[in-house]
């Protein structure tokens, strides 16, 4: 138990290197503010596919594809990949994934799947269990659509606080030798259910989760929001990450240098997007189209990372249940 910090948190003996990393994201994502980060845009929804559900594996397939090929690395030299979307029983990313030939591991955390399959990733690799692995997730616009809500032919509007699913992936490669940037510590999420039973207000149903998991880290590891550089969370939008800076300000701190993926990735002045970005595509594009090239450029040494998910399905919010929350959090650091 030596590696455990408090009860949530962990301190990796052996942080693992991030090898490569990778982003892909579709039209809408590519005219946001940042476009120029991502590996490849695609200008076809489709994917050059039949269905949006076939286009999601293409683009999850294509982000891999990219990650291995920065990284070196066959596919089927991976010790394992964690994979995990939006979509019932993780379709995309498992027909993404079929003909890889490696030890494959479907996740699901709803739009915290990032942080989760990185953070499995990071302590397979630490324990020894696994020389490289890849955490790659990935979400897609249309489909999430046609799952959760309604056809996009229905055309129906969206209140202010809703969230537009974001068309992206992203893609690491961790591995037991390297150099740069690393995995150090994790902070495992309980799942937190604030009542909201509104599927146009994810931000307010996960936003407590955030702020759950952010202050276990802060207990665990004995460290307060001014030892990272930057703070990320994934996904709360701009109502969920007004309401995470006010739960902190109200526990007497103040979160500087906070800023949410779901707020980055569009300019909400221009683009239709009401509250910013969500799907587990998210926080996924951000990271490896922006968090982790900037890291990697040395403009910051360490940063958390906590991307948020909604547990909710339609069948769930058609019955009125309520939307629990969750949020993994992980340190990533740039070694001297």
């Amino acid at each position: 138990m030596h590696k455990r910090m408090g009860k949530q948190t962990v301190c990796l003996e052996h942080p693992p290197y991030i090898l490569s990393y990778a982003s892909v994201a579709g039209k809408k994502e590519g005219d946001g503010p940042l476009r120029n980060g991502f590996d490849y845009i695609s200008q076809d929804s489709y994917f050059g596919e039949q269905s949006w559900e076939k286009a999601e594996s293409h683009m999850l397939h294509r982000c891999f594809t990219i990650a291995c090929d920065k990284a070196g690395l066959a596919p089927s030299s991976l010790h394992y990949i964690l994979a995990g979307d939006l979509l019932n029983q993780c379709v995309s990313s498992s027909f993404a994934m079929k003909d890889s030939d490696a030890p494959y591991l479907g996740l699901y955390g709803a739009c915290s799947t990032m942080a989760e399959s990185l953070s499995l990733s990071a302590m397979l690799v630490d324990g020894g269990f696994a020389e490289a692995a890849c955490a790659i997730t990935g979400s897609h616009f249309c489909s999430a659509e046609r799952q959760y809500r309604f056809p996009l032919e229905y055309g129906g509007q969206r209140p202010p606080g809703a969230q537009w699913t974001v068309t992206g992936a992203g893609a690491v490669i961790l591995g037991a030798r390297g150099s740069g940037l690393r995995i150090t510590h994790v902070t495992t999420g309980k799942i937190v259910d604030a009542g909201i039973t509104d599927a146009n207000s994810m931000g307010s149903a996960m936003a407590p989760a955030a702020y759950a998991t952010l202050r276990a880290h802060f207990d665990d590891t004995g460290r307060t929001p001014d030892d990272y550089d930057v703070i990320y969370t994934g996904d709360l939008g701009a109502l969920g990450h007004d309401i995470l800076e006010n739960l902190f300000r109200t526990d007497g701190l103040t979160l500087r240098h906070y800023q949410d993926c779901g707020v980055l990735i569009y300019d909400r002045s221009v683009q239709d997007v009401n509250a910013g970005g969500s799907g587990c595509g998210c926080c996924a594009a951000v990271l490896c189209g922006h968090i982790l090239p900037t890291m990697a450029s040395g403009s910051w040494k360490r940063i958390l990372f906590s991307a948020t998910g909604a547990l909710l399905s339609a069948t769930s919010a058609q019955q009125g249940s309520s939307i629990p929350g969750i949020c993994h959090a992980l340190v990533i650091e740039k070694e001297d």
